[in-house]
Parts: C-alpha cells; structure tokens; sequence
C-alpha cells in the first residue's frame, strides 16, 4: 500500500534529514556523522533507516566515499530547504522575543537600489519600524541560487535564461539602458570624436563576474563589435568596489542609468556620451512559487510593486 506524503513525514527522522543534508556537503559518513556528532555506525543505522522508510537507494557507496542517487539529490535538496526555513522561524521567533515583529529578508541586484528598493524600503520602514530588514546585493545569478535555497524572500532582479518559470513568479518593475561611467576629469570625456566601442576597449574596466547577465552581454557587444582582443578587466559586483575604484583610477564599468545618475548627482562618476549595443534584461519581482511569503514580505511587495 502506498503512504501517504503524511505517513512518510511521521517515519522520517529529523536526525536522518540533517545527516543526509549533510551527506550531501561531505560525500563521507565518517565525516558528516563527526559534524553530526554521533558514531559511524550510528549514522550508517540512520541512513538505512531512511532508505527503508522511503524504499529507495539514496546514496552509492564507493571507495572514496558517497555518491547521491538521483532520489538521493532530491532529498538532499529538501533536507537542506528544512534546515534553512528552521532557521528562519528561529530567526523570526528571537525578533519576536526581542520587542520586533518578524525578518524580512531581501536580495537585490545593485541596479534596483536607488529607483527602485531605497524609496520601498523607507516607506516600509517609516510604516513598520519594528521590523528588522536584511539586504544582500549581488549579481542575479548570485541572487537566484539565495532565493533557491531559502536564504532571502523574494529578490529584485533579473531571471536567468534557463530559469525554469514553473519554479518563480516573477513581474517587470523596471526597464532601463546601460550606460558606460568613467571618473570626472577622465580622458575619454574630452574626446574630440564621436566614441565608439573601439576607444572604450583600449582602457581598463570594472567588470561584473562571469554568469550575471551584465557581463554577458557586454562581452556579446565587444564580439559585434568585431573586436576580439583580450580587454583589461577587474571583476567585482560590488557597486562600491566598483565605485572606488573608479575613482581612484582611468577604469571604465558599465552601469544601469539611473545607477549612474545616483552617483552623478553625489558628484562621483560621469556617463560617457555613447550608446551601448548591450540590452539587458528588465528587473523583476522574483519569488518562489509554491512558498508562501510571511507576512512581513507580502506587506513589502505591496509597497514595492502595488499591482503585483
């Protein structure tokens, strides 16, 4: 007889969850029962028990260790999704107990700051001021894996192509150009032609890492440019990083526009007079399907996107 997903849950133990996370990080029982702190054989007991309950192999012994099976990753992911929401409902007990009212966690690229997170975020906190607020800033392939795994709420960023869309819900905030910032008195702002892309390549540049979206397609228009020299690039996805060593240097980055115009307006970076063949894909409200959002975010989103 099949049992149900409840009956499974009440065979389950916590202890064979939080080895098999751990299973999955090590690859080695001797090591993750250690981690654990309990004996091998212990652990070995644990594991066979799960396989049991569950009726399927989730692990391949080997001689250097542990390989999951494919139900075996499945589980892993979930073991791991169970021990970040545990912590997250300790997280939001502690703030409990300490006079707050709840966490909210948010993931943001550096782009959807100034137009976008910093005027919610104020208006949310001058109507919530007992909720604490947690921001991560990265490039969205940085942003997506946190939202995978549990780590923020919702992000405000770029979906990946790849990105499977029965996993998220996602809706458009905002569209905008890049632009291409230098420090003011650089060279390159007293050109006396027309820049092109040319000209660009021949100085050094802050760069995004390799997999955000930005820097794929900035590598793509240097390609349709038809060059193909090998460009002098510092890569950081700090937006202070970025910012500094702008500052401090001839060094080009590639910025979203009202970015550039933030930091224009504090009288640090300057915009290029050049149009970038570079498009990069509009900033989303990102969540995960099939997880309810606490209130704290859905109080958020209604302050950030009103009609999402």
């Amino acid at each position: 007889m099949r049992l149900s997903d409840a009956s499974l849950l009440m065979r389950l133990r916590t202890r064979q969850l939080l080895l098999i996370a751990k299973l999955g990080d090590e690859r080695n029982l001797g090591r993750a029962a250690s981690a654990l702190g309990v004996s091998q054989p212990a652990a070995t007991k644990l594991l066979q028990q799960a396989e049991d309950t569950l009726g399927t192999t989730l692990f391949t012994r080997e001689a250097r260790g542990m390989t999951p099976t494919a139900s075996g990753e499945v589980l892993i992911r979930y073991a791991r999704h169970l021990t970040v929401e545990f912590g997250f409902a300790r997280e939001q007990m502690t703030a409990l107990r300490t006079g707050l009212r709840g966490l909210l966690r948010l993931g943001s690229v550096p782009g959807a700051l100034p137009q976008l997170l910093a005027p919610a975020l104020s208006a949310y906190k001058r109507e919530h001021p007992r909720v604490a607020v947690s921001v991560l800033v990265e490039t969205s392939d940085v942003m997506i894996a946190h939202l995978e795994r549990g780590e923020v709420d919702l992000v405000v960023g770029r979906l990946l192509e790849g990105s499977h869309e029965d996993e998220y819900d996602s809706r458009m905030l905002l569209e905008e150009p890049q632009v291409v910032v230098v420090r003011r008195g650089h060279p390159l702002l007293d050109a006396a032609e027309p820049l092109t892309m040319a000209d660009l390549v021949r100085w050094p540049w802050v760069l995004q890492p390799p997999g955000s979206p930005q820097r794929s397609r900035f590598e793509a228009a240097v390609r349709g440019a038809g060059l193909h020299g090998r460009l002098d690039i510092t890569e950081t996805a700090s937006t202070v990083a970025t910012t500094a060593l702008l500052e401090a240097s001839d060094m080009a980055a590639v910025m979203p526009e009202s970015l550039a115009a933030h930091y224009g307006r504090l009288g640090l970076l300057q915009v290029l007079p050049i149009t970038l063949a570079l498009r990069v894909p509009s900033i989303h409200l990102i969540t995960r399907r099939h997880r309810e959002l606490s209130p704290v975010a859905q109080e958020f989103i209604r302050l950030l996107a009103p009609s999402a």
